[in-house]
């Protein structure tokens, strides 16, 4: 155990006769008592000061570990939010293919659907310009008779008569 400021204090000396002058060991003993109770006093100030910095390191520590788990919480969700958004495009982008081919279907379905039409409509036509150019040919081919030069020939009167003599 050690010495404390009173042991140094209370100690008392044999007398021999040769031995020390009295007063100075006193006075050296005085001087180191006030030293020794000093350096007590400085080492409990030390101890609490490290026992304060220890509870702050304690706190300090204790905010590390929860922002690391935070941050591995941030992480964590990062990357699962990364992971939902590509899965997220990728059905996106699935879904615009399939938007795509099937308009892409549709389309080619109406081209081939007009086109169609526009040969039924071709054959049309040409099925009435075959019957309009016939048309066209029979009248022109009665209008290029000799019937009509009769009909201009014969005067009003003849016919009046063969439509009374009948």
């Amino acid at each position: 155990m050690p010495l404390t400021p009173l042991d140094i204090h209370n100690k008392a000396f044999t007398k021999s006769l040769r031995g020390y002058d009295q007063d100075e060991v006193n006075e050296f003993l005085d001087q180191v008592i006030k030293d020794y109770e000093m350096a007590i006093r400085e080492k409990k100030e030390l101890k609490e000061k490290v026992t304060q910095l220890e509870e702050r390191l304690g706190h300090f520590t204790n905010i590390e570990e929860t922002l690391n788990k935070s941050i591995l919480v941030a992480q964590e969700t990062a990357e699962e939010v990364k992971g939902n958004a590509m899965k997220e495009s990728k059905l996106i982008i699935k879904e615009a293919e399939k938007n795509a081919d099937r308009i892409i279907n549709e389309a080619l379905s109406k081209s081939r659907r007009i086109s169609m039409d526009v040969e039924e409509l071709k054959k049309q036509a040409k099925v009435f310009r075959t019957r309009l150019k016939m048309l066209v040919e029979a009248q022109l081919e009665m209008i290029g008779t000799d019937d009509w030069d009769q009909l201009f020939d014969t005067e009003l009167g003849e016919d009046l008569d063969l439509i009374e003599n009948k």
